[in-house]
């Protein structure tokens, strides 16, 4: 899924950055001043952290 199509809500997973490996979901989208898209992604623990949108793929839920 590409960036643009991020919503808050979304389950992702971190694949660049510092904070590669981590996963949980997208809250709090923003584009800065310069054009890039920063989230907040929130961990099952509640650990929240800010990275890059481009640093993200989303994680399709299932539908049961």
């Amino acid at each position: 899924m590409a960036t643009e199509n991020l919503k808050d809500g979304d389950n992702c997973k971190v694949i660049g950055g510092t904070h590669a490996g981590k996963s949980g979901k997208v809250r709090d989208i923003n584009t800065s001043k310069t054009g890039h898209i920063t989230i907040t992604v929130v961990q099952e623990n509640g650990d929240r952290f800010k990275t890059l949108g481009k640093n993200v793929v989303v994680i399709p839920q299932e539908n049961p």
